[in-house]
């Protein structure tokens, strides 16, 4: 089963627009690197999502090494976004985000990355859900002061899911 390794963005999304127990319904499985957990996502919400199936995976020594030299290389990302990189881009699986930074750094190096509108199609294309909640879902992730999803792909995702 591919593994998509995810920053917090896109699940704080999910959970914005209550879709995580879905999301773990997908045909993929979920990781994001130990320090992102225990930093950003430990408590009740990481306790949620290790129990939905998240997977906390620890950074090998040629993982770290690589974390670090991009966090010197590209100051504007996040410590915990250079461990999904590192993690993602050594063990070639696929980079979940919502960070623009962390995405162009995906792209550069040819790394497969997708974010929140993608799981969106993935839940809609998969008939996981019918449209009234994704809908219901987008409106309310779109609608709150924290997000940066793209206007012009949200508006086209809210037309095709309009019931």
């Amino acid at each position: 089963m591919p593994i998509l390794v995810s920053d917090t963005s896109v699940l704080i999304d999910l959970e914005r627009g209550d879709l995580l127990e879905d999301l773990f319904r997908l045909p993929f499985e979920f990781a994001v690197p130990d320090l992102l957990f225990v930093r950003e996502l430990a408590g009740d919400l990481g306790d949620r999502l290790t129990a939905l199936g998240l997977r906390v995976e620890e950074l090998s020594p040629a993982e770290l090494t690589r974390a670090t030299t991009v966090r010197r290389q590209r100051a504007h990302l996040s410590t915990p976004d250079t461990f999904a990189f590192a993690i993602a881009e050594a063990r070639q699986w696929t980079l979940l985000t919502g960070d623009g930074g962390l995405r162009e750094l995906a792209t550069s190096v040819g790394l497969e990355m997708h974010g929140v509108l993608w799981i969106f199609d993935q839940l809609a294309d998969g008939n996981h859900l019918g449209f009234d909640r994704l809908h219901a879902a987008l409106t309310t992730i779109s609608a709150h002061p924290r997000c940066r999803l793209p206007a012009t792909e949200v508006r086209r995702r809210l037309n095709r899911f309009r019931t």
